[in-house]
Order: structure tokens, then C-alpha cells, then sequence
């Protein structure tokens, strides 16, 4: 009996996904979001968000998005900060180990960085931005049961979106490698631009190590708050050293204010 219980309730459950498409999943997200018109009104974004590193320290970040024209995300942690600044005119980044002074981005890693520059995910009006979706099935992320839309750019880059069958809130994002992430090393919208903030280089070493480009990088979201009529999560946890995972708390958001002309520079 059980196992007739167990078969019926899986085809129950399987019925309930192929009858939902990715079309539908992300109507109802950007529903729940405040509808199509609101989310295109989104013009910039200011965050401030706050970590604790495994050493105590605190790790403050400063992100500001400006609509197709601005990513920059600055990121304190006490003996020194890292920066990234993309505008529609070239990239640019700074580190201790070049004192500070802002170098360009390569071609390729700026190409991978401007869509942090929307700030909106890849589902918002995703057939505008040359995004196709691809529903692929359900999971379960944190006791919540989430469809997996699976969105992919004209470049071929992909990120997973995990979408809470209630809320319609994305509590996941997943996609192989760092680059192109911005969006939650400190704090934004679930998968802005293409998904949540990483600073630094590439892969050290040799040997066996695996490469970082092939291996999975998921940032979870919870504890959402509106600010301004707009939902945002206030607790991002990403992977941080030693596969420990950092949680950063959004401690301020501020919404379609303008903007210092000074921030576009790299200085």
C-alpha cells in the first residue's frame, strides 16, 4: 500500500511540473516581484551590505547598479578593499596588490561583467535581453520546493534560478564558475545581472586541481524585506573559505537615487 501511495503521490508530483512551462514559473515570479511596468521603473540601485569573515573580521560591501550604464562593487575588509567597475565605456579593477591603482579588465572578463550592469535578473523580460529559459524540473532548497529555471544568454553563460513554489521569490541561484556574478558578493537581487558578486583572480596553481570554471557556485536568499515597494533579500550566504559559507545581512537599500558622476571613473 505504501508503495502505491509512494507511485501515486510521484506522478502527482511530476503531473504538477509538466503542467507549469518556465513561461508560467516566471510570470508568477515577476508578479510576485510587483509586475513587469514596476520592475522596468527599477533605474538604480544602492546596497550596503555586512559579513563576517572566518577571522572575525567585518567585510563590508558597496554595491550601485545603474541601468545599462553602471555596476561598481566595492569590498572592505579592514586591511585593504577590492573594486570592480563596469560602464557601458570599459571595466576596471583594483586590489591590494596593485596598491590600489585601478587596471582594465581584459576584453573577455569585461564582456562577462556587463550584464551586471541590469539591474534586474536574466527573467525579467527575459526575451527583450536574447534569454532563453528552460524549465527543468523541481527541487527542494531549504524545506522550500522550487522549480528550477534554467536561463541561458546569447553568449552561452547559464545560471539556474530556484523558485519557491509559494513566495515565487528566487531563494537560489546556481551556475558554474565566478565571473559575471555580481550581484550577491554583497548584496542585490537574486541572480542581478547573472547572479552574486565575486572578486579576485582566477585559478593558482596546477597539478589536479579542478579548474573553478567547471565547478558549481550556488548563493542562497532569504529573509525578504521591501524597500521602496521593492523586494530584495537581506541574507545572502554564498561559499567562502574553507567551503564554509559566508551570509552577508543587506543592512541598507536605496532606490532611484541619483547617482555621483564621480563613481563611473576609475579613480
Amino acid at each position: 500500500m505504501k508503495q502505491i501511495l509512494a507511485s501515486v503521490l510521484s506522478l502527482f508530483i511530476v503531473g504538477t511540473v509538466l503542467a507549469q512551462t518556465a513561461e508560467d514559473v516566471i510570470s508568477k515570479h515577476v508578479e510576485a516581484m510587483g509586475g513587469i511596468e514596476k520592475l522596468k521603473a527599477l533605474q538604480t540601485i544602492q546596497m550596503e551590505g555586512v559579513a563576517v569573515g572566518p577571522n572575525g573580521s567585518e567585510i563590508t560591501t558597496t554595491t550601485i547598479r545603474v541601468q545599462g550604464k553602471l555596476y561598481r562593487q566595492q569590498v572592505d575588509f579592514g586591511m585593504g578593499n577590492f573594486t570592480v567597475l563596469v560602464t557601458e565605456k570599459g571595466g576596471w579593477f583594483s586590489n591590494p596588490r596593485n596598491s590600489g591603482a585601478f587596471e582594465a579588465m581584459p576584453a573577455e572578463a569585461y564582456n562577462s561583467q556587463t550584464a551586471e550592469m541590469d539591474c534586474n535578473s536574466l527573467l525579467i523580460d527575459y526575451a527583450a535581453k536574447g534569454v532563453s529559459v528552460e524549465l527543468t524540473g523541481t527541487e527542494t532548497i531549504n524545506n522550500l520546493t522550487c522549480y528550477v529555471v534554467k536561463a541561458t544568454t546569447k553568449s552561452g553563460k547559464s545560471v539556474s534560478y530556484f523558485i519557491d513554489n509559494k513566495s515565487w521569490m528566487v531563494v537560489r541561484t546556481s551556475m558554474k564558475g565566478g565571473a559575471g556574478m555580481g550581484m550577491f558578493g554583497g548584496g542585490g537581487r537574486p541572480g542581478g545581472g547573472q547572479g552574486g558578486g565575486q572578486q579576485g583572480g582566477g585559478q593558482q596553481g596546477g597539478g589536479n586541481r579542478p579548474n573553478p570554471q567547471d565547478m558549481g557556485v550556488n548563493i542562497d536568499y532569504s529573509d525578504f524585506k521591501q524597500f521602496d515597494g521593492y523586494w530584495f533579500p537581506t541574507t545572502i550566504s554564498r561559499p567562502g573559505m574553507g567551503g564554509r559559507a559566508m551570509n552577508t545581512t543587506i543592512e541598507t537599500i536605496l532606490i532611484n537615487k541619483k547617482i555621483d558622476e564621480r563613481l563611473y571613473k576609475p579613480e
